[in-house]
This record gives structure tokens, sequence and C-alpha cells, in this order.
């Protein structure tokens, strides 16, 4: 499963969830990759940051290679968080990549370095403070709205990043590149000439709906096997 993520979009693995009833875990949009293009998928590797590195090089020890490890900052823009030797050092120990709600430093090192790195943006500053180590430090990381913990598994592309339940994966995964594939096609009988409304019988709908104004466009679209809103 892990291998075939390399071939899902992370809208892909959102329409998947939202067709079986899984909860839709996204990061706010606000979260960017470092470089375009950069995408990352592995276990969620969750820290809280308080204002020390130790915290990360905690993680690091770990042994957790392939894990890309989650930051909750708390989202603060005043200072950075992690540079070029927390990036370097998640690099040497196998981390597939890192995801800061907060930001980074050391752009330049950091694209040089090539790890996947996604944050909210760039400051010099780093922190100036030591604040009381909460006890799930190192098993909870919060991303706006959404609670990370090792049973979850993040990707992240340039569309952002979502959280899926490890025990789902194969589930989603099987789903979301029937997902893709149906899009592709369609794409594909579009650039042949065939428009997407021609495809999905929009005037049939049209139809319908004047006779059944509750009728929408979803329900029409399970009918046909064109979904592409769900």
């Amino acid at each position: 499963m892990f291998e075939r993520l390399s071939t899902l979009t992370t809208a892909h693995l959102a329409d998947a969830c939202i067709r079986l009833g899984v909860e839709v875990r996204c990061a706010p949009s606000g979260l960017r990759p470092l470089v375009s293009g950069m995408r990352v998928a592995g276990r969620a590797r969750p820290v809280r940051h308080v204002g020390s590195v130790d915290v990360f090089l905690e993680a690091i020890s770990e042994n957790c290679a392939g894990d890309v490890l989650v930051v909750d900052n708390g989202g603060r823009l005043d200072e950075s968080c992690v540079g070029d030797i927390v990036a370097l050092e998640l690099q040497q120990a196998g981390f597939a990549g890192v995801l800061i709600w907060g930001l980074h430093r050391d752009t330049a090192d950091l694209e040089q370095i090539g790890l996947p790195l996604f944050s909210l943006g760039a400051i010099p500053a780093g922190p100036r403070r030591l604040d009381p180590r909460p006890a799930d430090a190192m098993t909870t990381a919060r991303i706006g709205s959404v609670v990370a913990t090792t049973m979850d598994l993040v990707v992240a592309d340039e569309d952002g990043a979502i959280f899926l339940p490890l025990d789902r994966m194969t589930d989603i995964v099987l789903l979301a590149e029937k997902v893709r594939d149906r899009e592709r096609g369609q794409a594909a009988r579009m650039r042949e000439g065939e428009s997407f409304r021609a495809q999905v019988g929009f005037r049939g709908y049209l139809a319908r709906r004047a006779a059944e104004p509750d009728f929408s466009f979803r329900a029409h679209l399970r009918a046909v096997g064109g979904a592409v809103e769900e």
C-alpha cells in the first residue's frame, strides 16, 4: 500500500475517504511545500515543540525510518523551529520528511538538503523561549484542527496534507486508485473531443431536474458512474 501511494494525489485520497465514510482530516491550506513538486508519505511521528530541539532528537533516536516528523509548534508565526541541522539529522536517520505547524528557517540550505518539508513559511528568528514540556509531547501533534498520532499516515503534496488512519489504508488506497483511473479516463476522452457534459449525460440530468427539482447532480453522477464531487 505504501508503494502504491506514490501514484496517488492527496485529492484522490480525500475523495476515497468521503466515499468510504472516513473522516477527511486535512491540514489548513496555509501549509505549503518548501519547493514546488515536493511530496512525502509515511507514518506520522508526532512531536510538540516547546522551544528546544531535544524533542526532535529524541524522536529521531527511536529508529523511525520512513516516518514523517509532524511538528506541532502551535502555528506560531514569530519563530522558526526547524532548520538545516535538524533536517540533516532527519535525513541521515532515514525519515521520509517533516511537516511543521509553524515556521522553518535556513531555506537555502534546506533546499540543498532536499528533504521534503512542509510548513507555514519561513522566518530568520529561532525560539527564545523554553516552555514546560507536556506529557504527550511525543505522542500527539496538532496541525490546525487535526490531532495526529502514530496511528496515522500522512501524505502531503502541492495540494496540502492529509492524515489517514493506518487501519483503513488498504480500503482507502484501493478506492483512491479507482478514483484516479476514472478521472484519468474522463480527461483522456475530453482530450479526444468528448466533453465531460457528454460523458455524464448532462442534458439528461437537466431534463430530470426540471421534472424533479430536488434531484441533485451528485445523485445523477452516482447513477451514471461519473462521480467527481464526492
